[in-house]
């Protein structure tokens, strides 16, 4: 009969009860404790071989020193911590202060008595996995190669996944992710052996409505910022998913979350799934958290990216369109206009200017009011849209002016399309008041000619128009 001395810490009564009752007997004596001061003072006065501590219902934020000093006071006698399968991030934590067996819970009686026999027997002493843990820092390596340069999301998540497929004995690796609308789901995934995750969680978005969320280690990272070590896939509670991970020759799923602590804001998580069951160190655990901390900041670096070019876009947008119109606003066009004489310059080609503006418009704000004027304009600049080619460019240069730059077009030419736009506005229905016309003033650039040339040039043919009688096309003088 043993002559070994153990002590277990629990804060569940009847799990105190129902332990001394199924294992009693693998002691000499066994002393029970409620709580860690209660366990310090039992280590006090008593010799204790085996230090058992139950994890179940404690909590992390308030017990985790407490825990952690009595097994530092152990200075590396056994201790066995069973820790729950869905709060595996106790493990890192409990291993800074000491050197410590654990075994993830559920475990059956046989599981159990298994456990606290090797320990009692010839406790592990604690070993660093030396070529494991040198192939995760080389992994940790590859990851921060691949986020190099990479911007794109939906990129970084698959390039996450393939170097985590690196690590040693992965079959599989996969990427959660919240998205906009709040809710979880499969980013990305890879796997040497093909195997499909999507396939084995019967979905691969709305993830926080899975029935399995409390079950596979990935969602439950994902859903409680908690490191999640599965070693034993019927541990889950959920025999269809164990019976497709096994199937598909996995017997280890570690969930890590993207998510700093848990209670921070949900980000998601990496897991990693391995084709065969091991204790880690705690460099290893330690390590592998590290690793969904880098993917994590490359995620994020990768959306700051993508909202910066989308704000950069949008800053573009309001400095080089007219918000009423939707054309491209004076300061825009007037660069535009230099650019486009460099190139008719510099290839020899004809290039063109049309200006015209709204008649009488000042009179439809006072008549019908703003708000009719505003979509005046709307109106005259989407007509007029229709009417230009591709390479046209439509300006508002203020108030009811408009600019068009007409490429590769001679005055003729552009005297052409100014009729079309001028017969197509006064046909035009406009919301709110009666039918509009416009005056136009056309000029071919000249050589050597400035843009301030040519658009009083312009100017001058325009003013010709409403001298003329309004609704007409003046073409300028050279």
């Amino acid at each position: 009969m043993t002559q070994q001395i153990g002590l277990f810490l629990n804060p569940v009564g009847q799990r105190r009860v129902d332990f001394q009752g199924m294992y009693a007997d693998m002691f000499a004596r066994l002393f029970i404790a409620d709580g860690s001061e209660q366990a310090t003072v039992l280590l006090g006065q008593e010799r204790v071989d085996l230090l058992i501590i139950d994890l179940e219902r404690f909590d992390r934020s308030f017990d985790l020193d407490a825990l952690g000093t009595l097994i530092a006071r152990r200075a590396g006698a056994p201790v066995l911590v069973l820790c729950p399968f869905i709060s595996a991030g106790w493990l890192p934590a409990l291993m800074k202060f000491g050197p410590l067996a654990y075994a993830i819970t559920p475990l059956d009686e046989g599981e159990l008595r298994a456990a606290i026999g090797a320990q009692l027997q010839a406790p592990e002493a604690s070993v660093t996995h030396a070529d494991d843990l040198r192939a995760l820092l080389a992994l940790r390596t590859r990851l921060q190669q691949a986020l190099v340069d990479v911007d794109d999301l939906a990129t970084v998540a698959e390039q996450i996944c393939v170097a985590l497929c690196d690590a040693s004995g992965a079959v599989h690796a996969s990427l959660f992710r919240m998205d906009v609308p709040g809710d979880l789901q499969l980013e990305a995934q890879y796997s040497p052996t093909g195997l499909n995750l999507a396939r084995v969680l019967h979905r691969s978005d709305r993830l926080l409505q899975s029935p399995l969320r409390h079950a596979f280690p990935g969602l439950v990272a994902a859903c409680s910022n908690e490191v999640c070590l599965l070693d034993a896939p019927a541990k889950a509670g959920e025999p269809e998913l164990a019976l497709s991970l096994v199937d598909k020759g996995v017997d280890m799923v570690v969930g890590l979350p993207l998510g700093s602590a848990p209670g921070s804001a949900l980000a998601g998580s990496l897991c990693l799934m391995f084709g065969r069951a091991r204790q880690f160190s705690a460099e290893e655990l330690d390590s592998f958290v590290a690793l969904a901390q880098l993917a994590g900041f490359g995620l994020r670096m990768a959306a700051v990216s993508r909202e910066n070019e989308a704000l950069l876009g949008r800053v573009t947008h309001m400095a080089t369109v007219d918000a009423l119109t939707g054309v491209a606003n004076r300061r825009h066009g007037e660069h535009l206009l230099e650019l486009e004489i460099k190139r008719a310059r510099r290839y020899k080609v004809p290039a063109a200017l049309i200006g015209f503006d709204i008649d009488r418009f000042k009179a439809i704000n006072d008549q019908f009011g703003h708000p009719v004027g505003d979509a005046a304009l709307r109106t005259v600049a989407a007509v007029t849209q229709a009417v230009l080619r591709t390479s046209d460019v439509l300006i508002r240069s203020g108030g009811e002016e408009f600019l068009i730059i007409v490429p590769h077009t001679s005055a003729i030419d552009a005297l052409k399309i100014a009729e079309k736009i001028r017969v197509a506005v006064a046909q035009t229905d406009i919301a709110g008041c009666d039918r509009l016309t416009i005056s136009l003033g056309v000029a071919q650039l000249a050589d050597q000619e400035s843009a301030d040339s040519l658009m009083l040039r312009v100017d001058a043919a325009l003013s010709r128009a409403k001298r003329a009688g309004r609704n007409c096309v003046e073409l300028a003088m050279s």
